[in-house]
């Protein structure tokens, strides 16, 4: 063959297709923390999603806010010398509500992302593990806040608007909010803790309903019984053993709250004490059980 006819190789060539370092700011895992934060705390009432998604957590939102606006305008127009319910009560009477918002939004908060695996990219760089628990953890507790303290400045405005004592007043409704942050970072932590065990949003819906209507009925049965065989002491021993009697029972202690207990039977100021430790033993351990359960990224 002629030298002429061979073909000579291909030269390798380097195309620049325009990749270049980025040179901008690095925000890190504060802007990370912040970014999922609002981005939950966004989610839980459906905005930044679509239509459907803000029908149920902006229904609840509006059943919570209904009967605090109706008991403002009684009290204007009969001219009442107080509120028709204590702000520290308002969040007992309609605890269902709270526990449907929980329901429904603590799955959609965490368990969309163990079913879909996007935990590894949260845990890319930089943000962390305890980035990730925190910022999902307040995000569902103001949530909560958001739902349960929107009624009691209704119920205060309000009150100032019908004249009632202004000191009385501002009392109360402080009493309230610390009543209704405590209640929050409790629920937001059972909550998240009963959704991340479970990919299936509607097994975490079931796991949260449960946890809340189960416990309550049980030991709303066992305070009926107490009660009825005068046997007060029990009553209070009892509601430790349910998350928002737990709540009813710190407010009773240290916030002049009326008991929700039947006959009124609430914690004495030395047991009050005991459900504060239990309290904020359930929240940090809420949380400890959240740090473990996404310890490893890969879930």
């Amino acid at each position: 063959m002629p030298p002429e006819s061979i073909t000579a190789p291909a030269q390798d060539v380097i195309h620049n297709i325009g990749y270049r370092n980025y040179a901008g700011a690095r925000l890190g895992r504060a802007y990370a923390r912040r970014s999922l934060f609002s981005q939950s705390l966004r989610g839980a009432y459906g905005l930044g999603r679509s239509a459907k998604s803000k029908v149920l957590p902006m229904t609840l939102f509006g059943v919570m806010c209904v009967p605090a606006a109706i008991m403002v305008a009684v009290t204007v127009t009969a001219k009442l010398s107080k509120l028709p319910l204590e702000y520290t009560r308002y969040a007992i009477v309609l605890q269902a509500v709270i526990g449907l918002f929980l329901a429904a939004q603590a799955p959609q908060s965490v368990s969309r992302d163990l079913r879909f695996r996007t935990i590894p990219l949260y845990f890319s760089r930089p943000i962390e593990r305890a980035d990730y628990v925190v910022a999902k953890f307040a995000a569902m507790a103001s949530a909560l806040f958001v739902l349960t303290a929107t009624p009691l400045l209704i119920l205060y405005v309000g009150a100032l608007l019908a004249k009632l004592d202004f000191a009385a007043q501002t009392k109360g409704f402080a009493q309230g909010l610390v009543s209704v942050a405590l209640l929050s970072l409790l629920f937001a932590g059972l909550g998240l803790v009963v959704a991340a065990l479970t990919p299936r949003r509607g097994f975490g819906v079931a796991g949260v309903i449960a946890l809340l209507t189960i416990s309550y009925g049980a030991v709303s049965t066992l305070q009926a019984i107490a009660l009825d065989r005068d046997t007060t002491d029990a009553i209070a021993w009892f509601g430790l053993f349910s998350p928002i009697t737990v709540v009813d029972g710190v407010q009773t202690a240290f916030l002049s709250a009326t008991s929700a207990f039947p006959g009124h039977h609430g914690p004495s100021t030395g047991q009050g004490v005991v459900y504060l430790a239990v309290l904020l033993a359930l929240i940090a351990g809420s949380y400890g059980l959240l740090m473990r359960r996404y310890r490893k990224a890969g879930l």
